[in-house]
């Protein structure tokens, strides 16, 4: 007695290569459309979407009555061949010839989200279900394409991964934006807004390194551009200027866009991203002073005074007459961390640079060179009112081979936001936590 004939276990993204082979492919009913004696049930598996064509006189009545009556999202595993099809999405459809039930989600508790509009509080609330959609799933293949391509020009190009800690005894930038954490035997610790201080010391073992985690900011800011838990890739390199800061700023931004651009370009088409703009995406990008970026402010009507720090208006304001990001530096030292380098010749301004998007998306990347004199860091933590002993181990990082030394943080949602075209970051992660969300 011969064996039962078996078909490969395929992906929907495997598909062109199996054209003309009968395989089987699990996954969920994404949509169900009915014509008459033929059902096309729309099977999606998480690489892609594929439809099915279930014909009434090529199968047993009962496999057709399971097939014309699945609810949305039920776990079904198809058995078909595979047939070339140029107006399928993909290029290919399968011809059903067997279809297993795995999970029926009930008709009397069906799926929630609809094909039909939805609010976004609504949507926001089933996050956890609305991450199955095309819209939501091209910006995630997004996400993991920015952080592969930064993760690819950096270790491409010396740079070792060094893992710093979410809890920190001490903060970056002042305590007032922080989280408060309980520790063990009440000590109080803070969840980082930054790897940064402990990259000055992994950068002075090993000269290039960067970390790559989530960060946290307890700003009560409840706009289009923030989150409160986010994802920042932070290099750090030792003997660099800011000169250095802005060459490798707008290396790893054009290195991102271009591998969006070339391995993403089916998602940016489900999200209609008007991608000739990303192509205008290249080396150099246009440099500009503080000083420069506020009399462009005040000549477009914007009530910035010199020291002040931009909001997301003036940001907007400043990168509309360009076509790809602008780099501002050599802010007011007052509005910038304790740590940043003044300049030498203007000890008012810092060495640092901020690199803002176009169209309007704001602040991408920030950074600059760091002070590495003794003297005039104890002199800045005084200054700042910070405690020098949370400091003393970043202290000796100046006693101990002190070289000027800088590097920056790139927030990876708002990237993501920005090649998407999207208009709120609460949509460039799987699940945001915002101001007042801290569910699903």
């Amino acid at each position: 007695m011969s064996a039962p004939e078996t078909s490969p276990r395929i992906t929907v993204a495997e598909a062109g290569r199996y054209a003309g082979q009968r395989v089987e492919i699990p996954g969920w009913l994404y949509n169900l459309r009915r014509s008459g004696k033929i059902a096309f049930p729309l099977v999606r598996d998480g690489t892609g979407i594929i439809q099915g064509v279930a014909v009434k006189s090529q199968l047993p009545e009962e496999l057709f009555e399971t097939i014309k009556n699945l609810t949305q999202e039920s776990s079904i595993v198809v058995t078909g061949k595979v047939r070339a099809e140029a107006r399928a999405p993909g290029g290919y459809e399968l011809d059903v010839e067997d279809l297993q039930v795995v999970s029926r989600v009930p008709e009397g508790d069906p799926y929630p989200i609809t094909p039909k509009e939805h609010g976004i509080e609504f949507l926001m609330d089933h996050r956890h279900l609305w991450l199955r959609s095309r819209r939501q799933h091209a910006i995630l293949r997004v996400r993991h394409e920015v952080i592969r391509a930064v993760r690819d020009y950096l270790d491409g190009h010396g740079y070792t991964l060094v893992d710093t800690p979410i809890f920190t005894p001490a903060a970056c930038e002042g305590t007032t934006s922080l989280f408060e954490v309980s520790y063990f035997d009440d000590e109080k610790v803070y969840l980082t807004q930054s790897g940064q201080l402990y990259n000055e010391a992994t950068a002075m073992a090993f000269g290039k390194v960067y970390c790559f985690g989530p960060t946290f900011r307890a700003e009560r800011s409840k706009t289009r551009r923030h989150l409160t838990e986010f994802w920042m890739v932070e290099p750090e390199m030792a003997y660099a200027t800011l000169e250095d800061v802005k060459q490798l700023a707008e290396e790893l931004v054009c290195f991102v866009v271009g591998r969006v651009l070339e391995n993403r370009r089916a998602e940016l088409a489900v999200l209609e991203r008007d991608v000739s703009k990303l192509e205008a995406i290249q080396a150099p990008f246009p440099r500009i002073s503080y000083d420069q970026a506020v009399e462009n402010l005040q000549r477009k009507g914007s009530e910035i005074a010199w020291g002040g720090d931009f909001g997301g208006a003036d940001e907007t304001l400043l990168s509309e007459d360009h076509d790809r990001p602008v780099m501002v530096d050599r802010y007011p030292t007052q509005v910038k961390a304790f740590y940043m380098q003044p300049d030498p010749e203007r000890p008012e301004v810092a060495l640092g640079v901020d690199v803002l998007a176009p169209e309007g998306y704001g602040e991408i990347i920030g950074g600059g060179q760091r002070i590495h004199d003794l003297d005039l860091l104890l002199k800045r933590i005084e200054e700042h009112g910070l405690p020098r002993e949370a400091f003393n181990w970043y202290i000796d990082l100046r006693k101990f081979g002190a070289v000027p030394h800088g590097g920056f943080g790139m927030g990876i949602e708002r990237v993501v936001a920005w090649l998407c075209g999207l208009e709120h970051v609460r949509e460039t992660i799987a699940f945001p936590r915002m101001l007042y969300r801290t569910r699903p």
